[in-house]
């Protein structure tokens, strides 16, 4: 081999050494904080979780943000006797310095000054040494000198919150300070943000851009902050020293944003005046959908709503069946209010992360219908609080999503959005009186009826013809959409009796939860497949399972005959890779109405990606395949789409693969959480990953009980002699053995266990390239052998015959 090509592997290896260790320490952002803020800004947020240094740019996702890394903050431990110091000087020198500003007179300036530090002001008075001490970092302390008093003594409550009831989280202890602009014409909602770092690409963490000022919380603000913020003794009649202690009401409208430590609750002062109809909005869970570790699932955030004379007045630990809640309260006095929030239970830590917007926005509660035909124009009606009943003109253009979402719209304010679906039948509205078999609706199938349960106990029939043998499908979108019906679903026959009936339609796959929203717990919308057991009048009978109703209790119902058909979902929603490099993908497909059928997966855009294993077998829901980064790919990150092509009913169709996330709630359930994009970033080295490739494209056939050979081509020396190849989340019953070097590559067996797979097995297998080498032995340890992750292979088909297939051959 020449010297330049030995030169050229040395530096690939090098390039695996240097960015790929993180191989088991992706970079995963816990929360952020604030969590949004209002268009028209710059602000700077705190980005919390683990493996985040080395920070290179920021990614969000939509038109209008703008975001870039200013610093990475070293974990914050516990405070060293020194750093203790240093903190506390500098704290005192701040609040004189604010002190002094408000002319107070230098008695006065030390008997506050005693009682805002207490116990620490004898620690002060001693000399410590702290040269050579690093000072403690912490986002609050880089602009110390410039704080107000009240945020001085936020900073202070906030670094020495009590350990005992801190949880150390490996998940949330690293943070990266960014800075944010946020363009005037930004559109409100929901971003994506991402870091990215030498050692890859973070999940996305959601970043709202408001309509209103925002604010921060300043601690103590709870019950006892009164007393906490109490001038000291024969001070309470200095006003300014009053002025400077006390937080001011804020006026509205105000986005407040803060955290919740445990026992933590958090209260905010408002002027309300008579006549004005509030609404406080919480962003808690729909920020952080599932917490980093899984414990407990997620924040679960209650208000409360306290008058001048502090009565209760209101509450609200959710709105409808989601955990935010929604407070909507009619102000019948004017004067000062009173807002608490906490945990349900008063857990907290760093990510207990809320936005609690208060004010007079548009607020819509009811919609109708829920969505629209494909192509035809169509607008809802929506009612609420703050806006008067109104019309909105619904997307319904073919080459959306089956979800789409809508918000009523008036000069710059926006109202709260909400979902609807298209579909590609025909449409209808439900006529009432329709809540008994005398007086059912006749329906010509195909047909999407858009109904109401208006009433408490109120049911909806519809009356079809059947013809023995036919199937019928019902299904019922709602609380997809939403709606806060919990649907019921029956098959009647022309005498009245049940033929099938469904409440809940689960889609699982194990403990995950497969679905086209993924952020839905309870899958309270129906589902009915059925054959009509003879010829005749049947009907379709669809009530709320808890005997609710009103005009908000919206459905779409849609009766067909089976219509198969499906869509993809893909995680992760993050990729990153060196050029030329190979990552895995775990594609979902959802399928509808009995569709079994194989699916082949491809990459849409950007064009020069390769995918290998794109084909989800018949019957299956689900495959893993790979795609191969050209080694000349852009270094800022790209979006990918996905995409699935099927033979269905004779015809072909496609559907684009939505990018999701997979993520636990509390310990067990699993869930799709959506995202905006499937981001791909590459690294910005100079050299890449030399090509990689499965000599034989046709796939490996494995008899029961048997094995077979497998040859990996590549030019790469280094490889062949110090690979070790380790199959990722394979299934129980394959192995990878007999790893040897061939003059074309890496040659391996794989082996099949018959007990393991009596059913066989069709599908990709995912094999995951290690370095192994040896560490030479140094201080009297014995030298070691070590692995470093240096990419994947492409992916594998793999087909495990079944044993009377081969026995037969």
């Amino acid at each position: 081999m020449s010297v330049k090509r030995q030169c050229m592997l040395t530096a690939v290896v090098l390039c695996f050494l240097a960015g790929l260790a993180w191989a088991d320490r992706d970079p995963q952002i816990g929360f952020l904080f604030p969590a949004g803020a209002q268009r028209g800004t710059t602000t700077h947020i705190i980005v919390g979780g683990q493996y985040l240094n080395t920070p290179k740019r920021v990614e969000v996702s939509g038109r209008g943000v703008q975001a870039r890394v200013v610093k990475y903050i070293r974990p914050l431990r516990n405070l060293n006797r020194e750093q203790r110091y240093m903190f506390l000087k500098d704290l005192s020198i701040a609040t004189e310095k604010r002190l002094k500003e408000a002319d107070l007179a230098p008695d006065v300036v030390k008997k506050v000054q005693q009682v805002l530090l207490g116990r620490w002001t004898r620690f002060l008075k001693t000399e410590i040494k702290t040269e050579g001490i690093r000072p403690a970092e912490h986002y609050l302390l880089m602009d110390l000198g410039e704080q107000s008093l009240r945020e001085l003594i936020h900073t202070r409550e906030t670094l020495f919150f009590p350990a005992q009831k801190k949880q150390r989280n490996k998940q949330l202890k690293e943070s990266v300070l960014v800075e944010i602009t946020i363009a005037p014409d930004a559109q409100p909602g929901d971003r994506d943000l991402r870091l990215q770092t030498i050692g890859g690409l973070t999940n996305p963490a959601i970043f709202q851009v408001g309509q209103v000022p925002d604010t921060r919380e300043l601690e103590p603000n709870d019950d006892s902050a009164a007393l906490a913020l109490k001038p000291p003794t024969g001070l309470e009649n200095l006003p300014r020293l009053r002025e400077l202690l006390t937080s001011k009401p804020l006026d509205l409208p105000v986005t407040i944003n803060g955290q919740i430590m445990p026992g933590d609750t958090d209260r905010f002062r408002f002027r309300g005046t008579k006549g004005q109809k509030i609404v406080v909005k919480v962003s808690a869970r729909g920020l952080l959908p599932y917490l980093a570790d899984a414990v407990p699932g997620w924040f679960q955030a209650t208000v409360a709503l306290y008058d001048s004379k502090g009565n209760e007045i209101a509450f609200a630990d959710d709105y409808r069946f989601k955990p935010d809640p929604v407070l909507m309260y009619e102000i019948s006095q004017s004067g000062i209010y009173d807002l608490e929030i906490r945990d349900a239970l008063y857990r907290g830590r760093e990510d207990f992360v809320y936005r609690v917007s208060v004010g007079e926005p548009p607020f819509i509660t009811r919609v109708f219908p829920l969505g629209g035909r494909e192509g035809m124009e169509t607008t809802a009606s929506v009612s609420g609080w703050n806006l008067p009943p109104a019309k909105v003109a619904l997307n319904t253009a073919s080459d959306g999503p089956w979800l789409r979402k809508a918000a009523w719209e008036n000069g710059d304010m926006v109202s709260n959005r909400f979902h609807y679906a298209v579909d590609t039948l025909p449409e209808i509205t439900e006529s009432e009186p329709n809540n008994s078999r005398s007086n059912a609706q006749p329906i010509i199938l195909p047909m999407i009826i858009n109904g109401r349960i208006v009433q408490p106990g109120d049911s909806d029939l519809f009356r079809i013809k059947g013809k023995a043998g036919d199937t019928i499908v019902a299904e019922v979108c709602a609380r997809r959409l939403d709606s806060p019906l919990d649907s019921l679903v029956r098959l009647l026959d022309a005498s009245g009796e049940v033929v099938k009936w469904n409440d809940d339609h689960v889609h699982k796959d194990e403990h995950l939860h497969v679905d086209r929203v993924g952020m839905v717990t309870h899958h309270a919308d129906s589902f009915l497949m059925a054959q009509f057991p003879e010829d005749g009048a049947y009907y379709v009978q669809l009530s709320d399972a808890r005997k609710h109703g009103s005009d908000a209790h919206a459905y779409r119902l849609r009766l067909s005959n089976p219509l198969p058909d499906f869509a993809l979902k893909v995680t992760p929603s993050s990729v990153y890779a060196l050029p030329g490099g190979i990552v895995p993908l775990t594609v979902y497909a959802l399928r509808r109405d009995g569709f079994d059928g194989e699916i082949h997966v491809s990459v849409k855009k950007p064009p020069g990606l390769r995918a290998d294993g794109g084909r989800i077998p018949a019957g299956r829901n689900k495959t893993r395949m790979t795609i191969t980064i050209p080694r000349k790919a852009p270094r800022q990150a790209v979006s990918i789409i996905l995409q699935g092509t099927a033979e269905v009913g004779g015809q072909i169709i496609t559907r684009q693969a939505a990018p999701a996330d997979d993520t636990m709630q509390a310990f067990l359930y699993r869930h799709l959480v959506p995202a905006d994009d499937l981001l791909v970033a590459v690294r910005n080295v100079k050299w890449g990953l030399l090509a990689v490739e499965i000599a034989s494209p046709e796939p490996v056939e494995i008899p029961p009980g048997g094995s077979a050979k497998v040859l990996v081509k590549t030019r790469d020396n280094r490889l062949r002699k110090e690979a070790v190849l380790v199959l990722d989340k394979a299934p129980r019953g394959i192995s990878l053995h007999g790893t040897r070097a061939r003059p074309e590559g890496i040659e391996f067996v794989l082996k099949a266990d018959t007990a393991a797979l009596k059913d066989g097995f069709t599908g990709n297998l995912i094999v995951e390239i290690f370095r192994e080498y040896t560490v030479k032995a140094k201080n009297g340890r014995p030298a070691a052998k070590r692995r470093n992750s240096i990419g994947y292979l492409p992916a594998i088909p793999v087909k495990v015959m079944m044993q009377q297939k081969h026995a037969a051959k």
